[in-house]
């Protein structure tokens, strides 16, 4: 039962603080749609879309107004393409993603998730053919984000794709340097994908989950750094005691929207998604509360610190307002999407490799990270390589979505609108991986008896 002040205090965070439901996505399972036909397979794919997440959009608004909680983007997550496109035999994806993309725009969401590949122990035929098609459907769709998982802590990490998925994204980043290379912004490589994602670009519906399953992630920088500051220059305890507290009421207001909307669709809740995402919005920010927590611009030392102990805390107050916890569950660091964290880059205290230390214990990466255009594919791959195996060594979920800014260079910047904001071109270590990344193979899985 949710007390009067409770509700009290949900309205302030909602009216003054940012508070928000970040996303509510759908995940619907593809594998029945299977045919060896690819005219036969978009129109079953596009039927059962359409009849499955019909209402989506509708629902969420209707329940953001009964409890006044704004929910930001509806979204649709489905079975990773190249898993259900194989019996076609096609050598090419895209008419797949230009239905996706329809299917999309007719229901309203914002974004569709899937048009992925999980290739951490092999890449089989189907596989190749998606991430072949991934530049030219990235370009000549809006809503349809891509997804490769290239590695896991139990497989190890494919670096045939790896190497190929540098010159993937030098591609996509080509294909849409009219728009500011934003197609490159609607693709990431994870390792340790997490199957119900609720966030995008890496959204997928996994294989092990129901044939539609409702997500939710909950959202609330503000909220946060507005509970940290009653705590200034308090003790490590009682800011992790604050943070937690804070957290457990963010996931309160995010189970009620859940329930409420899955319960009206008539289909299974999945997961609350714990992840503080932040947006271009003064007052929404990530970077803001590691400020807030006592580091004088993000990337200064004590960064990676602050990061560690905020992941934690919301995952330790979340978890226990929610019945089902998932998807990736702690603390984003978009550069282009959080306004101090732009700052911090623009004023050099925060460099891409301060941004790979703070992604060892975070969610998820490096994210939204704008690079030189004329960036090697090979240094790519290399950034990349870098990320996967923090992820795997670690055991968690790590992921890269870089964009090489076709025709820009450090010092300038890009602005893509929207949630994904703006990005200042950020400097890359000007010395070459080739080597390394040309070997290819596949690296072993570590040892985990003798983990230290």
């Amino acid at each position: 039962m949710i007390s009067h002040l409770e509700i009290l205090e949900t309205n302030k965070m909602i009216r003054e603080e940012n508070l928000d439901i970040r996303t509510v996505t759908m995940g619907i399972d593809l594998l029945d749609t299977i045919s060896d036909d690819m005219d036969k397979l978009c129109t079953k794919i596009y039927d059962k879309i359409a009849l499955s997440a019909e209402n989506l959009v509708k629902v969420a608004d209707d329940t953001a107004s009964k409890y006044g909680i704004p929910i930001v983007n509806k979204r649709i997550a489905i079975t990773p393409i190249a898993l259900v496109a194989g019996a076609t035999k096609a050598s090419s994806y895209v008419p797949i993603a230009k239905m996706l993309d329809k299917v999309s725009e007719q229901i309203g969401v914002n974004f569709i998730g899937g048009f992925s590949a999980l290739v951490d122990k092999g890449y089989n035929e189907s596989a190749r053919a998606l991430i072949n098609s991934i530049p030219e459907a990235l370009s000549e769709t809006e809503r349809v984000c891509a997804s490769v998982n290239v590695g896991s802590t139990r497989t190890g990490i494919n670096m045939d794709v790896v190497k190929v998925l540098g010159n993937t994204i030098k591609e996509t980043s080509k294909l849409t340097a009219d728009r500011d290379s934003i197609g490159s912004a609607k693709f990431v490589v994870f390792c340790n994908a997490a199957d119900d994602n609720p966030f995008m670009a890496g959204a997928f519906h996994g294989v092990g989950q129901n044939d539609v399953a409702l997500h939710v992630g909950v959202s609330g920088p503000g909220v946060v750094k507005k509970a940290l500051e009653q705590v200034k220059g308090q003790s490590f305890e009682a800011m992790c005691e604050c943070i937690k507290r804070t957290s457990f009421k963010m996931t309160r207001a995010g189970q009620l929207v859940a329930a409420e909307v899955a319960n009206t669709l008539g289909v299974p809740f999945g997961i609350i998604d714990l992840s503080l995402a932040p947006t271009p919005a003064i007052g929404d920010s990530i970077a803001e509360i590691i400020e807030e927590m006592g580091i004088e611009v993000t990337g200064a030392p004590g960064t990676t610190l602050a990061v560690a102990v905020l992941n934690d805390c919301v995952k330790k107050g979340g978890v226990m307002a929610a019945s089902r916890v998932g998807g990736l569950s702690g603390a984003f660091i978009p550069v282009s999407e959080d306004h101090a964290m732009i700052k911090a880059a623009e004023l050099g205290a925060l460099t891409l490799e301060k941004l790979e230390a703070m992604s060892c214990v975070c969610s998820v990466g490096l994210d939204m990270v704008a690079i030189p255009g004329d960036t090697t594919a090979s240094t790519i791959s290399g950034i990349i390589a870098d990320e996967m195996v923090i992820g795997m060594i670690n055991g968690k979920t790590t992921a890269v979505r870089i964009i090489p800014v076709h025709g820009k260079g450090v010092g300038e910047s890009v602005e893509f609108g929207g949630l994904l904001g703006r990005a200042p071109i950020m400097a890359v270590n000007k010395y070459s991986c080739e080597g390394i990344i040309s070997r290819g193979g596949r690296i072993p899985a570590p040892i985990h008896s003798f983990k230290n």
